[in-house]
């Protein structure tokens, strides 16, 4: 999953923190407070919750108690490293089926130092301690989990599996049946910029793509000021190699990526219908891109331009 990805998710420290001098929050003198400030307005939160003790954030007292699926992926490690770090997540359920027993220190070292649960199989999940679930399974398998889960818990998902709304779309360029089509109606797509009240009251939450984040934040804006022309507009676009999941793959062997840039997906690339619906629903009528995706001999990247 590039980088891109993740800069959706509301709590990402890039959603939090201005990129000043120092590169440390701003403190409001007298106040005993910190002034939080980003392009989504500021925040007031108590310094004691952001204190640092011997490396780790001191946690808050009252915290979203975070379950995890697949947190043994590129995925499910990158949240698992903004969550450890949140003072106001805390996370007490971690699964992932080939890694259960294990630790996640085990599997990612960087996440050696964080006191988190052991790993666990998916059908040994305990969710009564529970309050929302981030579910970073592959494509296709998120469907028929999520629909198990107990209906009080908030659900994020990272994969595409509730991220368009046409549910034959969805089938067509995944090429599979979808089996929870009425969770598909329920799903807000979760681009935090443009549907950030809608993401408050949603249940289950759809994560956008890396390339539709990347893609539809510079051309909303341009589309909705009238500034371009919708049809054929054309997108080029790069990528890390961790886009594709850590499973083996040929075409993602050192010797096969590196030293060079090539494209993939031309004309078909699974994230076109997904760029065109979000950029449709801000326009005057449909949206068409041409989109020739890229892979770069890097772990995480997302460069595209116009």
């Amino acid at each position: 999953m590039s980088a891109a990805t993740f800069s959706s998710l509301c709590f990402s420290r890039g959603c939090f923190w201005k990129d000043e001098a120092k590169n440390s929050p701003r403190v409001m003198k007298g106040s005993g407070k910190v002034k939080i400030s980003s392009i989504r307005g500021s925040a007031t939160l108590p310094t004691k919750s952001l204190q640092v003790e011997d490396g780790k954030t001191q946690k808050s007292e009252k915290q979203v108690r975070i379950g995890l699926l697949g947190a043994s992926g590129y995925t499910g490690a990158e949240i698992v490293r903004l969550l450890a770090n949140h003072p106001y997540f805390g996370i007490k359920l971690m699964t992932a089926d080939r890694k259960a027993g294990q630790s996640i220190g085990s599997v990612f070292p960087h996440l050696i130092s964080q006191d988190l649960p052991t790993m666990v199989a998916v059908k040994d999940a305990d969710f009564s301690n529970v309050d929302a679930v981030f579910c970073c399974l592959p494509h296709g398998t998120t469907q028929e989990i999520i629909k198990g889960l107990p209906k009080s818990l908030k659900i994020v998902d990272l994969s595409a599996d509730f991220r368009l709304r046409d549910v034959s779309e969805y089938e067509e360029w995944y090429g599979q049946p979808h089996i929870a089509p009425d969770l598909q109606k329920e799903a807000v797509y979760g681009l935090t910029e443009i549907s950030r009240e809608d993401i408050k009251n949603a249940r289950l939450v759809a994560n956008p793509g890396c390339y539709p984040t990347s893609i539809q934040l510079p051309l909303v804006p341009l589309i909705q000021a009238n500034l371009i022309q919708y049809r054929n507009i054309i997108i080029d676009a790069k990528s890390g190699v961790s886009g594709a999941g850590r499973g083996a793959k040929e075409a993602n062997l050192y010797s096969e990526i590196a030293e060079g840039i090539y494209s993939y997906g031309v004309t078909r690339h699974r994230h076109v219908p997904e760029i065109e619906q979000g950029l449709t629903g801000f326009a005057s009528s449909k949206v068409t891109v041409s989109f020739t995706p890229h892979l770069m001999p890097m772990v995480t990247v997302s460069l595209r331009c116009f």
